[in-house]
């Protein structure tokens, strides 16, 4: 196989998976379904001038198809804005003037047989318009992101800031590329085949797409590092964490705080859910006492309740996960250093 066929095929790929992923989130009814409508038009207008580029390189298209093609570009912008202050602010609504930002993209792709595409000086003047409409938009998402990105989850915050710089770097090299700093066309293709299955494997972990239980946290920043603190004095100097019975309610009742607040401040600022907060204290505790010669012949079901678990498996399955051994392992490794 050619190198120009590798190159089609990862690059045709991308382009089927994207839409895909597009018809997919168009049709996701879980979550927030607006967001999801939105995410679909930016991939779907992506999809639409990336489909463009990998079709130019390999047939000869009429002006007006070219020219449907670069009106994606159009569509991204618009919805990329319009997703961010869905997915990070608290209205989640947007005024139906706004859709007017729509405009641009519905005239363009209704005159598509008239607007000139031939490489004449109108065709540059015409495709800079294109993205410069289009880095007007990165702007005002970029704009979005800063000033909600305290107010919400910082697993979705993360998630759009990340979207916004990946449609910049396809920006960047699509103006790169028209200045002659990039001069390998199709590269635009294969960056996008890229991202689209970064962004898969994202929605397949449920990491991007569900962005966790407290997405739309408003906790005061000070008072939740407050109670973090006081949550950490707690683990460290009571070691509450031995207590096999422990539980999110009774923590919450030491700290004088609710049990919602509580998890949600664990799962902001550590990001993880209180079980698996208490076994990292747990499993701490054991490595002290296996890496002990006080401790060589206690028994390790004997550690682990000691440690705070009710039962061996458990142990040994957390402290794996944790470790990549197993608590034998852990204790004949510490023996030999």
């Amino acid at each position: 196989m050619t190198k120009e066929a590798i190159i089609l095929v990862l690059s045709c790929l991308g382009v089927v998976q994207a839409l895909f992923l597009s018809g997919y989130l168009f049709t996701l009814n879980k979550g927030d379904r607006k967001a999801n409508i939105f995410l679909a038009f930016i991939i779907l207008g992506l999809t639409i001038r990336i489909g463009k580029s990998v079709l130019n390189v390999y047939l000869d298209l009429m002006p007006w198809q070219r020219n449907l093609g670069l009106s994606g570009i159009l569509l991204v912008g618009p919805f990329l804005w319009f997703y961010g202050r869905v997915l990070l602010s608290t209205t989640k609504i947007i005024p139906r003037k706004d859709y007017l930002h729509l405009v641009p993209f519905v005239l363009f792709a209704l005159l598509c047989d008239f607007i000139p595409n031939t490489r004449s000086s109108a065709s540059y003047i015409i495709y800079l318009m294109v993205f410069g409409h289009l880095a007007i938009y990165i702007g005002l998402s970029f704009f979005v992101f800063f000033k909600y990105r305290m107010k919400v989850h910082s697993q979705r915050a993360k998630w759009f800031r990340n979207l916004v710089l990946g449609v910049a770097l396809i920006w960047i090299f699509y103006m790169g590329n028209l200045a002659g700093v990039f001069s390998y066309y199709i590269g635009g293709a294969l960056f996008f085949s890229l991202l689209i299955y970064i962004f898969s494997f994202l929605f397949l972990q449920k990491h991007a797409f569900q962005l966790g239980k407290y997405n739309t946290s408003t906790l005061d920043p000070l008072s939740a590092e407050q109670l973090m603190s006081s949550l950490k004095i707690l683990f460290v100097e009571q070691e509450v964490f031995l207590d096999n019975s422990i539980s999110l309610e009774r923590i919450a009742r030491k700290l004088d705080a609710s049990p919602r607040k509580l998890s949600q401040i664990i799962n902001e600022k550590e990001q993880k859910n209180f079980s698996d907060f208490v076994n990292g204290y747990r499993i701490e505790k054991a490595k002290a006492l296996l890496s002990d010669p006080k401790y060589n012949k206690e028994k390790i079901i004997a550690i682990a309740y000691d440690c705070g678990f009710g039962n061996v498996t458990s142990f040994n399955l957390a402290f794996k996960a944790k470790t990549q051994l197993t608590p034998s392992q852990y204790r004949n490794k510490s023996k030999n250093l």
